[in-house]
């Protein structure tokens, strides 16, 4: 009898093949986005070392990615629609991106930090952290995640008004004379033209902060639909 066990359970593992666990693998990938976003948080502070350890994150966070989709390929059923699980990951990973290409460009234009990026990448700190509470919440209780899936839509909303607070600040006109008066550049034309410069590269800066609160909707509104899905 305990020889034939071994061919018996293979057997079953063909019929009603393991269902992987994705819950698992999307909390890992909610785990390091979170973690990241509090890193551009502090970066936004003032702590650049925070720049090497969002790099490193987004590396971790794309390996995740990789093997979630390997696994996602391989498997015979999944506890959720497959293109939920695609969405999920896709949207997790590119929120990922966008935090270290901030960080990147910030370098390659050497900008620094100001008010209105530290208040879009605390936001995007806060819905990041409510999408990993609600991912969490899906294999045990999934509809208590409903609540954070609104709190990540709303999350993103608040980054959008940031954004458009941080433009209509960006381009007050009356504030740019002013700095353009006060610069101590010999010529009138190298003032505007570093002036003008100046708006250009702010301006990529708050677009790829609200390029990232896009993403953490689009991961919002696939909590939302899973949890329709599974509660």
């Amino acid at each position: 009898m305990s020889g034939s066990s071994p061919m018996a359970a293979r057997l079953l593992a063909n019929v009603y093949p393991r269902i992987p666990n994705f819950y698992t693998l999307i909390d890992e990938q909610c785990e390091i986005v979170s973690e990241a976003m509090e890193a551009l948080v502090e970066f936004m502070g003032g702590d650049t070392s925070k720049a090497e350890a969002i790099a490193e994150l987004e590396k971790k966070g794309n390996d995740i990615k990789t093997r979630t989709m390997y696994v996602l390929n391989k498997s015979f059923a999944t506890p959720m629609d497959r293109e939920d699980i695609y969405r999920a990951v896709t949207a997790i990973d590119t929120i990922l991106h966008y935090a270290n290409t901030t960080i990147q460009e910030m370098g390659y234009f050497k900008l620094a930090p100001d008010q209105y990026a530290m208040d879009m990448a605390r936001i995007l700190s806060e819905g990041t952290d409510a999408l990993k509470l609600g991912f969490a919440k899906l294999g045990s209780n999934p509809a208590l995640a409903e609540d954070d899936a609104l709190a990540v839509r709303k999350s993103e909303r608040n980054v959008e008004k940031a954004y458009r607070k941080a433009l209509s600040n960006l381009f007050l006109v009356d504030h740019h004379v002013q700095y353009i008066q006060q610069s101590k550049e010999p010529s009138m034309e190298a003032r505007v033209m570093n002036r003008v410069t100046e708006i250009f590269k702010r301006r990529e800066l708050y677009r790829h902060l609200s390029n990232a609160g896009d993403q953490i909707a689009k991961a919002g509104s696939v909590l939302h639909d899973i949890v329709v899905q599974v509660s």
